[in-house]
């Protein structure tokens, strides 16, 4: 079976600075994969490729058995690949379905106009049922300016979600949530793309949360994949726990 994403011999550079290493990973459907390293391993450059925001300097990407290295952010949301941030990139302004609505239109590819009712067209149904997959459904109608950090970081995969991605990769899902509500964070993240099999990456740093919900790890150093396999083999290499985990268990 064709991997949902298949990433051959990998490298960027920044000036003297390697960023990726000759990386190479596939991701069958379904699967949940969590990327460990220090910052600056190269996880958010293998991110970053992966979603058209960085054109890699040698090496081929392919989404479905396609060759996807040159394409841009938007070529790449409509080829099913899509992504959240750190920081959700949120309108403070309007409220959570206003901001689900305005990705519901783009992934339907419709213009907003002033002069017709965003709400209309089954636009702010279907803004609606996005949140009740997260169980925010109540929080519909307040301002993104309102809510807790941990709420806005699901109303931001929420928005990923809009166009039915293939693949969807999460820049560090649990950074900014409270620490007791992290693992609900994340139930709620996989119980909402469990209905569509989509692939998942995840860039994680608390190993709570990787040994929980990652079905397989890549551990990365200096641009460089160190280890990738199950949780709790990558999470006893020598290696890893050298440079990534600092011997933690």
């Amino acid at each position: 079976m064709t991997p949902v994403l298949s990433a051959r011999g990998l490298q960027k550079r920044f000036g003297a600075v390697v960023a990726a290493d000759d990386v190479n990973i596939d991701l069958p459907a379904g699967q949940k994969i969590s990327l460990i390293g220090a910052n600056g391993a190269g996880k958010t450059t293998f991110v970053n490729m992966v979603t058209g925001y960085l054109r890699p300097d040698y090496g081929v990407i392919e989404i479905d058995g396609k060759d996807i290295g040159r394409r841009n952010p938007r070529e790449m949301a409509r080829l099913g690949v899509a992504r959240s941030f750190q920081i959700p990139q949120l309108f403070l302004e309007l409220t959570a379905a206003e901001n689900l609505i305005c990705a519901v239109a783009a992934a339907r590819g419709e213009r907003l106009s002033l002069t017709r009712r965003a709400e209309g067209g089954g636009r702010r149904e279907e803004a609606v049922a996005l949140l009740d997959r997260f169980g925010l459904a109540a929080h519909a109608d307040r301002p993104i300016s309102e809510l807790a950090g941990g709420v806005r970081k699901l109303v931001d995969i929420a928005m990923a979600l809009a166009r039915k991605p293939r693949l969807l990769l999460l820049d560090e899902p649990t950074s900014g949530v409270a620490a007791e509500e992290k693992f609900e964070a994340m139930e709620r993240i996989f119980n909402a793309v469990a209905s569509d099999e989509a692939a998942v990456v995840f860039v994680e740093h608390d190993m709570e949360i990787v040994g929980r919900f990652a079905d397989r790890v890549v551990a990365f150093y200096s641009g460089r994949v160190l280890a990738d396999g199950a949780p709790a083999g990558v999470m006893r290499d020598a290696d890893v726990r050298k440079y990534v985990t600092g011997g933690a268990r």
